[in-house]
């Protein structure tokens, strides 16, 4: 049957049935069942930390597979057939290409914050500790509007393709949809919950993805095959005439001046989200150091070879099936940049089945992505907005001094002898009140006799018939244990309300008229200019707060002046707007000038402000960062393996650290090193080489991306579930339940 545009497959209350009660309720289970294994096996207490850290011990493949499916927008999916079908199938090479060499980056900056930020659960908090207010909250405000950014190309995204697939759905019930599916599980059980769920949607969009390959070239009888044999594809397309930037016009070239302008915006806009989006720091903070590498590479590969098979596979596929001077049958412009090719195409192969498969891949993926914006939005507002500026346990607590009691903690490393004070830059004192200074004597929770008392008090509670509020008696952590116990109350009311905010907003933005291309290319010129300032904020100890204000705010001013100076010299000028700001030229102008400016004046004000003079000051400013902890579930007890002759009282030093994944660090290094050969250099040399493509390259290339997809999909289906029941039994012979 030819479609000469997309069709609907399903009924509002078909769709509804399906994706709610269906995904939505597997997800809740998988979110039930993470929490059952963390509270039976684990014995995991239900407190604020591990609803946005995991409890810190994630595996390699739950990393790698969350990381990659989060990282996965539908969007990807979406504009990658997009450019594969205005540029050809250079565009969707150099797509993909773009956005994994920042996914290969991450680890080398992320394993520095979790040696150096070990207690951090958002990279807000390093902010707010080396740089005080203004620096946090200016990056706060950059962290939402990124979040906003993702949220908003997520529900553009789903819209488009709901109202092609779904009859006479309205906007509001979509959004409702998403809502839900959102919120629903990662309310239930935090952010491990996602790492279950991510699994389930990645298994899923395999599945799809491979059925969707074979059955477009490789079904029994040829003869029953949608397009032709890849050959038949092959002769279709050879014959287009191209975009006038291809090498002789064609569309089976690697040479392409347009897709090429694409991947430099695709690496601007891979490293905002990347680097700049929460999401991704609390998949990495819920991994220790070496998981957390290893998890990043393999997501890497994981993470190319959907949108490089699926766009390519889509955009080359709907060139061969419009040729033949048909016009009826192709898609309007507005169509390709609504990112309709790939359904369009799957309807052609497979009928009704085909839009439902496609429907069923991109909702999986966008509850992944949707419910890591969630948890990402919510962790910034719980702690780096309501538990510093609106709920603080304590107002104006010192650099240096225990949250607990007030007083002076004593140095742990660095060039102070044990047992005496650390002295951060900002409090100096003398050396006659030092001698006089109190120090903080607090126990360690581990240790503590009396929470061990509230905590026994609290387990005959949950067993009593009579509903009483839990108190803590303990002198020393009971009043921030009630803190706590308030704010894990109020993260609750915050996920509801980041899930519900969902819906207007979602309103706003598909009704403003703005498209998927429109949103997707000039959000990064509104993003990027925080990825200098993170970086710096991480790796560069002399680093200052004034640098970062400055050079993120002219850098964004700098880069929408520019974008809209080149936008006015188009046709049309600002009048058309979304077009003229949303061409190549102009986002890669804006981009390119935001990070630039922004980096330069953080590196030059920042040389002319800082005030690190020896190595003492860069140890007493790296330690700012060692004390982001909570005394409740201090980041010590994760690396209580690592270190077993370390007390309870004992952190490990910076140095320790350092020492102790030295091997994760090297191995960041190695595998950064060899990815990026990979991915930016052998590949692309590889495919640069080539010119017009023969029948038989074009077929070597396809069919190496589908065996790249094959042997992706074999090891996540496979390789997940055995490491996580590895893990789950070594836990429980430790806790002789063998």
């Amino acid at each position: 049957m030819v479609y000469s545009e997309v069709q609907s497959v399903l009924e509002p209350y078909e769709a509804s049935l399906l994706l709610l009660l269906g995904f939505g309720g597997l997800s809740v289970c998988l979110a039930l069942l993470y929490n059952f294994i963390r509270r039976r096996v684990f014995a995991d207490a239900n407190n604020l930390d591990r609803t946005f850290d995991a409890g810190g011990n994630v595996s390699m493949s739950l990393t790698a597979v969350t990381v990659a499916v989060q990282l996965l927008w539908p969007a990807d999916l979406l504009q990658s057939s997009s450019v594969a079908a205005k540029y050809g199938i250079a565009g969707g090479f150099w797509y993909s290409t773009s956005v994994v060499v920042n996914i290969i980056l991450f680890p080398l900056l992320s394993i520095t914050f979790k040696t150096r930020a070990p207690g951090a659960k958002t990279y807000l908090q390093v902010f707010q500790a080396r740089f005080g207010k203004a620096a946090h909250l200016v990056y706060c405000v950059f962290a939402l509007l990124t979040n906003l950014v993702i949220i908003s190309v997520l529900l553009i995204a789903g819209h488009a393709l709901f109202k092609s697939l779904v009859a006479d759905i309205s906007d509001e019930l979509i959004l409702l949809i998403f809502a839900t599916l959102f919120g629903s599980y990662s309310f239930v059980g935090g952010l491990g919950s996602t790492f279950y769920v991510s699994y389930a949607n990645a298994v899923v969009t395999f599945i799809v993805l491979c059925i969707y390959v074979i059955k477009f070239f490789y079904q029994a009888d040829e003869a029953d095959l949608p397009f032709g044999t890849i050959e038949d594809v092959y002769n279709k397309v050879i014959v287009l005439e191209g975009p006038a930037d291809n090498e002789e016009n064609n569309f089976l070239t690697f040479w392409s001046a347009d897709s090429m302008v694409w991947a430099v915006q695709g690496v601007f806009v891979a490293a905002s989200v990347t680097f700049c989006d929460q999401a991704s720091w609390q998949s990495r903070i819920a991994a220790k150091p070496m998981q957390g590498v290893l998890g990043f590479f393999f997501a890497t590969f994981i993470w190319f070879a959907i949108p490089a098979t699926l766009g390519t596979t889509s955009g080359i596929v709907y060139l061969a099936y419009s040729s033949g001077g048909n016009n009826t049958l192709a898609l309007s412009d507005d169509d390709i940049n609504a990112g309709l090719v790939t359904p369009y195409i799957a309807q052609a192969a497979l009928g009704r089945g085909g839009g439902i498969m496609i429907l069923i891949m991109f909702t999986m993926l966008m509850m992944a992505t949707g419910s890591g914006e969630v948890m990402g939005v919510s962790s910034i507002i719980v702690y780096d907005i309501c538990r510093i500026y609106i709920y603080p346990f304590k107002k104006n607590l010192k650099d240096g001094h225990c949250i607990l009691c007030d007083q002076t903690k004593k140095g742990e490393n660095h060039n102070t002898e044990e047992g005496k004070p650390y002295i951060v830059n900002d409090h100096q004192h003398n050396v006659g009140h030092q001698e006089h200074e109190q120090y903080c004597t607090c126990p360690s929770v581990v240790d503590c006799a009396d929470c061990q008392a509230d905590n026994d008090r609290a387990q005959q509670a949950s067993h009593s018939s009579t509903l009483t509020p839990q108190v803590h008696r303990c002198p020393v952590h009971g009043q921030y244990r009630m803190y706590q116990d308030m704010l894990v109350r109020l993260k609750s009311w915050v996920m509801l309300w980041v899930t519900i905010l969902v819906v207007p907003w979602g309103l706003v933005v598909v009704r403003s008229g703005i498209d998927l291309n429109w949103i997707f290319m000039t959000g990064c010129i509104i993003t990027i200019q925080a990825f200098p300032g993170v970086v710096l904020a991480i790796v560069w100890v002399k680093t200052t707060g004034v640098a970062l204000v400055i050079g993120g705010l002219v850098g964004l001013v700098s880069g929408v002046i520019t974008c809209l100076a080149r936008a006015s010299t188009l046709e049309g000028g600002l009048s058309d707007f979304l077009l003229n700001t949303s061409e190549g030229y102009s986002v890669m102008a804006g981009s390119c000038v935001t990070f630039f400016v922004s980096l330069v004046l953080d590196v030059v004000i920042s040389f002319c402000t800082h005030r690190i003079k020896s190595e003492t000051d860069a140890d007493q400013e790296w330690q700012k960062l060692r004390d982001i902890d909570n005394p409740l579930s201090p980041w010590r007890e994760i690396y209580k393996e690592e270190f077993p002759h370390l007390n309870s009282q004992q952190r490990p030093s910076f140095k320790q650290l350092d020492s102790c994944f030295r091997k994760a660090k090297l191995t960041a290094i190695i595998g950064t090193v060899g990815c990026l050969l990979l991915f930016v250099i052998i590949i692309p040399g590889a495919m640069a080489s080539l010119h017009v493509l023969t029948s038989s390259e074009f077929k070597a290339f396809l069919m190496i991306l589908q065996i790249w997809t094959f042997v992706m999909a074999c090891i996540v289906i496979v390789l997940v579930p055995v490491e996580e029941i590895w893990t789950i039994v070594k836990q429980m012979r430790k806790r002789t339940l063998f």
